[in-house]
């Protein structure tokens, strides 16, 4: 069937240039979303498609992303297909309420925002709890968003450090035998945090930030007879620390503090007779309503699209 959805000579051409994206990018993601076709004629774009049922939808989508745009919102095409596939699934909430605070701002100034609604969740339980566990597969955004929140608490002097630690070697962190300083030997293993890092603050500003001490990177031996005040504590890869693991690392909170647990529990490396703390503590600890518990699926991942299908058949 051939429907008329929308009349751009009544938009502003500006709108409509970011509407399409660069090489129409964006109306061929939202096209490949629903299973149809979108094209302009007569300054009218035109859904073809089979399913009538989905005119509404589209009209949804685009007027939810104009308005973003309209409201100059850093949007780009990750932001796009999630939008459409919240609609495509029948889920009709205002996909513009994920826009309404951005949790941070990168090292050229772009807004971050939550782009699903498990990831806006994660966003107000870092808000509202000062130890957060959160579960959930690879590309759902857990480690990613951890570090902006941490970042954003630093530079609003809510915190005077961040700390970053994991399991860095499967079952055992036996980092001896690797070459180097503590720094190079735990380097290889925390590319994801450094990613963010670097995104955050610019390779530079990571670095001074790293001599000073402000934020520290260690593996998680080393958290060991601490006391952690006045900082916000990153445990990532958590799956992979063992019951007496996460029992010191939780033991070591301090006042003015906030911990944040990640792990992906379809990833445990634990040798199989040692059970993971990270899922222990989840079954132990989740009666403690000072503590906060978010877990992410397949519906929150932000990377290529392929990830979530090959996330389904493993699952």
């Amino acid at each position: 069937m051939l429907e008329p959805i929308l009349h751009v000579n009544e938009i502003p051409i500006d709108n409509i240039r970011l509407l399409f994206g660069p090489q129409d990018i964006y109306l061929a993601t939202i096209a490949e979303v629903f299973n149809c076709e979108l094209f302009l004629e007569n300054n009218v774009l035109i859904y073809r498609g089979k399913d009538s049922r989905a005119v509404e939808s589209l009209k949804l989508v685009l007027e939810n992303v104009l308005a973003l745009i309209s409201e100059k919102k850093d949007i780009d095409v990750v932001d796009i297909r999630k939008i459409a596939e919240n609609y495509a699934s029948g889920n009709n909430s205002e996909a513009k309420q994920l826009y309404n605070k951005p949790l941070g701002s990168s090292f050229e100034h772009k807004m971050i925002y939550p782009k699903t609604e498990g990831q806006r969740n994660l966003v107000d339980t870092l808000a509202a709890k000062d130890m957060v566990f959160i579960s959930g597969p690879a590309g759902t955004g857990k480690t990613f968003l951890s570090v902006v929140y941490a970042i954003t608490q630093l530079r609003n002097e809510y915190v005077k450090k961040i700390i970053i630690t994991r399991p860095v070697v499967e079952a055992g962190e036996n980092l001896g035998f690797l070459p180097g300083d503590l720094k190079e030997k735990v380097d290889p293993y925390l590319r994801p945090i450094y990613d963010g890092l670097h995104y955050m603050l610019g390779q530079p500003q990571t670095d001074r930030y790293l001599e000073k001490g402000i934020i520290e990177i260690a593996p998680l031996a080393y958290m060991r007879g601490r006391t952690l005040d006045d900082a916000i504590i990153i445990l990532d890869e958590a799956q992979n620390t063992t019951l007496m693991q996460m029992r010191m690392f939780l033991t070591r909170m301090g006042f003015h503090s906030k911990m944040i647990i990640t792990g992906d529990t379809t990833q445990v490396d634990l040798p199989h007779n040692k059970q993971s703390g990270f899922i222990d503590a989840w079954e132990r600890l989740n009666h403690i309503e000072e503590i906060g518990f978010v877990q992410l699926d397949s519906k929150d991942v932000v990377r290529h699209p392929i990830v979530r299908k090959i996330l389904h058949c493993y699952d």
